[in-house]
């Protein structure tokens, strides 16, 4: 047991600074997207209770978009990772694969975004009647997606920029762009849902031009500096053009299981909240109020897990297997005492996050069941991510994680989760851990992967000369 503890927790210092110095940065800007999230489901909120659901579901719609993006931006940030390791052995070859790479995926990023921005233009009616069957809440979900139509475009590429230029140890610059992005929303949202500071009200569909004003400040800064000033990646507009055949083959290999594997999931998680969506109209507006709070205490975790994917694969491609083995279990020891802590968090402000919306006694009763599943499953939750979005990630395993996601999402929890919900009718408390016993699952997993060592994975440059 000793011996186990040991493992868990580092010596090395420097390890645990390095961490911080990516994380912290990561888990701000983070909490100021969340921030910003719980600022406008507040302001929704207090139009009525049927406009916070609204938003919620058409949201859980654009998170798919989302969750596509972070596939994209994770995937091709193990490359990155690893290249930037790789500079000082291979500087030419690994400053040409860099710049591939990113090629590669702004151009998906833009083919994913026109996808996505068409089925929104087409059919929002049918994309809502996915997730309930109440036509007042359809009705004011095809008013929000109408003016998101465009977000699509902005948000990906501020958010696949933001992943690579975290990769390369550009940290502070996508924070301050936030701060920055979080005003400009604060103030679009407030102004254009209530009709303040001399702008129009437009309720729900203000709260959606508010987010796609804020989208184009921030991709328009975090892109604008990619493009045209960043050194690192030396990565400019002109080269969005240039040939990426060579490294097709190893993108592929590596990224798209990760695009595939957060894609599955976020329907999977879709068919989540279409399972939530036909429970109860109570049900719905408590889950999105307490999304929030589970997004704000997982924001650390977050930071760290993007923090183990750039350091695991950075110390790989110095060539050091060892030590990324021992800073795997490193890894899991933080993701284990974050979880804790996150448990301790939504323990404690439970109350106070419920009672700051203007709910039914209802709705107030299922929120609280639900903060407690919450606090249970983040414990699960944090390990497992920092190890499955961090650290067996950067370390190449992206097949495995691909399947080992899925199989635990679609085999476990949504037939768990049916069952609880629609068959015995079990308390919200027990409907949300089932639908997230895949979070206990995995967190087991991981831990026999971690100690297999197999999830390091050699990754080339491609065939350049």
């Amino acid at each position: 047991m000793i011996k186990i503890i040991k493992k868990l927790f580092s010596e090395d210092k420097a390890f645990y600074i390095r961490v911080l110095t990516l994380a912290l940065p990561i888990a701000l800007q983070s909490l100021i997207t969340i921030g910003v999230n719980m600022l406008d489901t507040i302001m929704v909120g207090r139009l009525s209770e049927e406009a916070l659901s609204a938003t919620s579901l058409a949201n859980q719609f654009i998170n798919i978009y989302h969750i596509f993006c972070m596939g994209l931006g994770m995937g091709a940030s193990v490359l990155v990772s690893r290249y930037w390791g790789m500079r000082e052995s291979e500087p030419q070859k690994a400053a040409e694969a860099l710049k591939k790479t990113v090629c590669i995926m702004v151009r998906l990023t833009l083919s994913l975004a026109l996808l996505f921005a068409v089925v929104t233009a087409v059919m929002p009616g049918p994309v809502m009647r996915m997730y309930t069957p109440e036509e007042s809440l359809i009705s004011l979900g095809v008013i929000y997606f109408k003016y998101s139509i465009v977000t699509y475009f902005f948000l990906g590429l501020s958010l696949v920029c933001t992943i690579v230029l975290r990769s390369v140890g550009q940290v502070r610059m996508p924070l301050y762009v936030s701060i920055g992005a979080f005003f400009v929303n604060l103030v679009a949202n407030y102004g254009l849902i209530f009709g303040k500071l001399g702008m129009p009200r437009m309720g729900i569909a203000g709260a959606a031009l508010g987010t796609l004003i804020a989208r184009i400040f921030e991709a328009g800064v975090i892109c604008g500096y990619l493009f045209f000033f960043d050194k690192k990646i030396g990565f400019r507009v002109k080269d969005v053009f240039m040939k990426t055949g060579d490294l097709i083959g190893e993108y592929v290999r590596i990224s798209i299981p990760v695009l595939v594997s957060d894609g599955i999931l976020a329907i999977g998680n879709n068919t989540v909240a279409m399972v939530v969506g036909h429970l109860s109209m109570s049900f719905v507006a408590a889950n999105a109020v307490t999304s929030v709070t589970q997004q704000m205490s997982n924001v650390l975790a977050q930071g760290v897990a993007q923090a183990g994917a750039i350091v695991t694969g950075q110390t790989l491609g110095q060539g050091e297997r060892e030590k990324a083995l021992r800073q795997g279990y490193a890894f899991l020891g933080l993701g284990l005492s974050l979880g804790l802590f996150a448990a301790l968090v939504i323990r404690l402000i439970s109350g106070p996050v419920i009672h700051a919306y203007d709910m039914s006694p209802e709705t107030v009763g299922v929120a609280r069941q639900l903060m407690d599943a919450i606090g249970f499953i983040m414990i699960f939750q944090s390990a497992n991510s920092i190890m499955t979005k961090g650290v067996l990630r950067g370390g190449g395993d992206t097949k495995m994680l691909m399947l080992a996601d899925n199989i635990f999402l679609w085999l476990l929890s949504i037939p768990l989760g049916l069952l609880a919900g629609f068959v015995f009718g079990f308390p919200a408390f027990w409907i949300y851990t089932c639908l997230k016993a895949d979070q206990i699952a995995k967190t087991v997993w991981c831990v026999f992967r971690l100690r297999g060592g197999k999830w390091i994975k050699k990754i080339t440059t491609g065939n350049i000369e």
